[in-house]
């Protein structure tokens, strides 16, 4: 537990400072910062410390804290502090899954041994995941991207390669898959795990800004900039930066970004002196990139740069056979982010829910899921408001491909008990298969039916 840290979050300056000297005195490594915003950037499930944060505090607060980083991983601990003497927010921290709750004044040592406890609980949390993963059991990799189907399980494959090494990484696929997924599964099995990974919508750059943004700048570099100040590439020295959607990077940036992946140095506003930068770069893109190059948009010199390794996401309309179990998963994870308790969901619903196509992908597919955990109707507003705009031929052509995509995955891809279970011949089953897409290729290799 040599690295494990304590983030510790508050807006006022003397209680930060105070906390953590007292924390140090109890041989605990503190970083402190004044929003909660950095420290998402340094959380994931290769984190090996734990969270302590104010609950009141302008900005993101420490509940909103808390949710963000259920998402990224519900196991990191969070301790959550108030001085307001709320009992009921104190009930409502610990259902949303907060390790444990302070009241200000608190002493140091009680403070020191709830932190120390947090410390030894993801100790022992990540120590678990690693002789799962010896084992050869379902590791982290695969519960945060979870399906049997064969494209997924070449997908996992190829992310544990390439995140064994530092290679720039290009991951490609459509709206909604899980770009951002991968992208933060790369790091946290990367050796930068424990340094900051610093996430660049790159379609939501100031445009006045940009180099600033990026890049940092000295006082006095333009009208405005009193001090000296750090850019994002700066924030991420020794760990890893995630450049969103890249291929909306305005075209005269390309330029000086290709000469940073190039050389690993940068220079800031209004200075002339260089500064090393040791990071790996990860850029995501939902558009076709060589496309780009071909209109004109995207330099095909820094494509060829980025593209030392790509990884390519699936829709789900590619991995079909894997949507029953995800949903389930999906459920789980919004019951536990919610408070609720498991809850089973009815054969007819999960039948119903494979059979629908899912424009959005996972993020729309979890969105359905939360959607039941919350007790609403898991199909979207635009289809609750038209039941009747579907065809009945459709809806039964959904039925059916529902009923069967969910007996392959329930089988884990053996056709025989599938066929039989629903009383049709082989023959038939392989072509409503070819008809509604439930490609062959997601079957496990050991199908007992290949003669």
């Amino acid at each position: 537990m040599s690295n494990a840290r304590v983030l510790l979050v508050d807006d006022e300056e003397e209680m930060r400072r105070s906390s953590a000297q007292a924390l140090e005195l109890f041989d605990l490594d503190v970083d402190t910062f004044a929003s909660a915003d950095r420290v998402l950037e340094l959380v994931g499930y290769g984190f090996d410390g734990v969270v302590l944060s104010d609950i009141r505090m302008p900005g993101m607060d420490g509940m909103t804290l808390l949710g963000r980083i259920r998402e990224m991983d519900a196991e990191i601990p969070v301790i959550l502090v108030t001085g307001h003497g709320d009992v009921q927010l104190a009930v409502k921290a610990m259902r949303a899954g907060a390790y444990d709750f302070l009241e200000k004044p608190f002493t140091v040592e009680h403070l020191a041994a709830i932190v120390r406890r947090a410390l030894d609980r993801r100790s022992l949390v990540l120590e678990n995941r690693r002789l799962r993963a010896i084992a050869g059991k379902r590791d982290d990799i695969e519960a945060r991207l979870p399906g049997r189907t064969q494209i997924m399980v070449d997908l996992r494959y190829r992310l544990r390669a390439i995140g064994a090494t530092d290679a720039d990484t290009l991951i490609i696929g459509e709206t909604g898959v899980g770009k951002e997924v991968v992208a933060r599964a790369l790091h946290d099995i990367s050796t930068r795990a424990n340094r900051p990974l610093i996430a660049i919508n790159c379609a939501a750059l100031p445009e006045n800004l940009i180099e600033s943004e990026l890049f940092g700048h000295e006082a006095g570099a333009f009208p405005g900039a009193l001090r000296a100040r750090y850019g994002k590439f700066e924030h991420a020295r020794g760990g890893t930066i995630l450049l969103d959607e890249i291929g909306s990077m305005p075209f005269d940036l390309q330029a000086k970004f290709l000469r940073v992946l190039q050389e690993r140095v940068i220079t800031r506003l209004g200075s002339n002196e260089p500064v090393p930068l040791d990071v790996r770069f990860i850029a995501t893109s939902k558009v076709d990139l060589e496309a780009e190059v071909n209109a004109g948009r995207f330099r095909a010199d820094l494509l060829y740069r980025l593209n030392v390794a790509t990884l390519t996401v699936p829709a789900l309309a590619q991995r079909a056979t894997d949507i029953p179990l995800l949903f389930l998963q999906l459920v789980r994870e919004a019951a536990a982010r919610y408070g609720r308790a498991d809850m089973d969901v009815p054969p007819e619903l999960i039948t119903e829910i494979a059979g629908r196509s899912w424009p959005g992908n996972v993020r729309e597919l979890r969105n359905a899921a939360d959607r039941l955990v919350l007790g609403l109707d898991t199909r979207p507003e635009e289809q609750q408001a038209s039941p009747e705009s579907q065809k009945l031929a459709d809806k039964v052509a959904a039925y059916e491909r529902g009923i069967i995509a969910g007996a392959i995955s329930a089988h884990g891809g053996s056709l025989r008990p599938v066929y039989e279970q629903l009383g049709i011949s082989r023959k038939t089953l392989y072509e409503k298969m070819q008809k509604y897409g439930l490609d062959r290729k997601n079957q496990s290799p050991d199908d007992d039916d290949a003669g």
